[in-house]
């Protein structure tokens, strides 16, 4: 197999790759669950606050809060992947080093 000098190889490396899927898919339930957390507080707030006697403004910002934190979450939790950091592999360079696989020398080598 010939390889074209004009054309460089793609290298492909491992800390490129992707977060799994099931990591993605529990970070999400766990924002939506967190949102709804605070939804139902808002609702329980609001009940709570209105038999107390709480001002009206108070328990309106409370209605609000149950009412659209439901739209909040779901858009939140639908909103795909989060976009990763790429990793840089040139900043931990030192004498220390070995040139070509990174690790540390062994004694007597």
């Amino acid at each position: 197999m010939k390889v074209n000098p004009r054309r460089p190889e793609d290298v492909h490396v491992v800390t490129e790759a992707r977060r799994p899927l099931s990591e993605d898919i529990t970070a999400r339930q766990r924002r939506y669950l967190v949102s709804m957390g605070i939804r139902t507080s808002c609702f329980v707030g609001a009940v709570a606050a209105g038999l107390a006697g709480a001002p009206f403004w108070a328990i309106g910002v409370l209605i609000v809060g149950a009412v659209f934190l439901p739209y909040v979450a779901v858009v939140v939790a639908n909103a795909g992947r989060r976009p990763e950091k790429p990793v840089r592999l040139d900043g931990d360079r030192g004498p220390h080093r070995k040139r070509v696989s990174g690790r540390r020398p062994e004694i007597g080598s």
